[in-house]
């Protein structure tokens, strides 16, 4: 009889500590690029904590705004975090403390410069290859969104790769690949950035250019993306940091979620589920030890938002 007095009394207050902690952490505000891979593990997240009772609401912001908005604890999280190619511009945010680290969430990335390889056949196969072509290029290379593209803005004002005169485009994912499948259409010469996890991989016949260390690290810019959060996110609301810890991807994965968005013209929330319905086997690592937002457990929760 004592036991149960115990086990009752203990249940009563943990019900009381879960929903005080989540009444202050069921919405959970994250950023959002426009990218296609972090629309996809945003999404993929947002999904997973309704399921589990939270809200998740996704902004779009450039990138600048997402860095300064975590700082200023406008929101929570942001999954988008590239390195290297992130951490010159954003270095203060780091080591002034002005962000959380919550996990790496997807390694074998890669971001750098790319050309169609009949482009590479013709010659060019590193960063210093370009200014030998001007005309051909037309002196442009093409980027995404502005606030992301400032390795290759440094680059050009300091004339690296004798590149001093040229220009970048800045437009965003969408124009910028629109701008490559045109001018592969008419087998004409472009550079722009390109990275992978991504469906470009698939889609086109591209190759990555060397040399580009100083812009984007060794090894074709090989990178790591993680996950951040505003200062102290993890501790005020542990059980929602715990997912995020836990949600960790694979290029696999991404490139299959991302062609349903960019070639199949789903929605990311719906590619999202449906990529969590053909890879059920990840949900047991993602819902290890997390909770739905009344503290019964994730993953029961998920399996059956998964199944309606």
């Amino acid at each position: 009889m004592k036991k149960r007095l115990i086990a009752a009394l203990f249940a009563a207050g943990l019900s009381t500590q879960v929903h005080a902690e989540e009444a202050s952490c069921l919405t959970v505000r994250s950023a959002d690029m426009g990218w296609t891979d972090i629309a996809l593990t945003t999404n993929t997240a947002s999904f997973l904590l309704k399921a589990m009772g939270y809200q998740m609401n996704n902004t779009l912001l450039g990138l600048n705004v997402a860095y300064e908005s975590l700082k200023t604890n406008q929101i929570d999280v942001f999954l988008g975090n590239w390195r290297p190619a992130q951490d010159t511009e954003f270095k203060d945010y780091f080591d002034k403390h002005w962000v959380d680290v919550i996990n790496v969430n997807l390694t074998g990335a890669k971001y750098t410069l790319a050309v169609p390889s009949y482009v590479a056949d013709g010659g060019v196969h590193s960063f210093d290859d370009l200014a030998k072509f001007p005309d051909k290029f037309d002196k442009k290379i093409y980027g995404i969104e502005p606030g992301t593209n400032q390795p290759l803005l440094d680059m050009v004002a300091a004339g690296r790769h004798s590149l001093k005169d040229w220009q970048v485009v800045e437009s965003s994912e969408q124009g910028m690949l629109a701008q490559v499948k045109r001018s592969v259409a008419r087998n004409e010469w472009i550079v722009f950035l390109g990275w992978q996890p991504h469906p470009m991989n698939l889609d086109l016949k591209m190759t990555y250019l060397s040399g580009g260390d100083v812009e984007f690290g060794p090894d074709f810019g090989g990178s790591t993306v993680r996950t951040l959060s505003r200062v102290g996110y993890a501790a005020a609301c542990p059980n929602v940091a715990h997912l995020f810890k836990n949600l960790v991807f694979d290029v696999d994965y991404e490139n299959q979620g991302m062609r349903m968005i960019t070639g199949d013209g789903m929605e990311a929330d719906a590619a999202a589920k449906a990529l969590l319905k053909a890879h059920p086997d990840k949900l047991a690592a993602w819902l290890d030890g997390v909770s739905t937002a009344d503290g019964k457990p994730a993953l029961d929760a998920v399996r059956a938002a998964l199944a309606q």
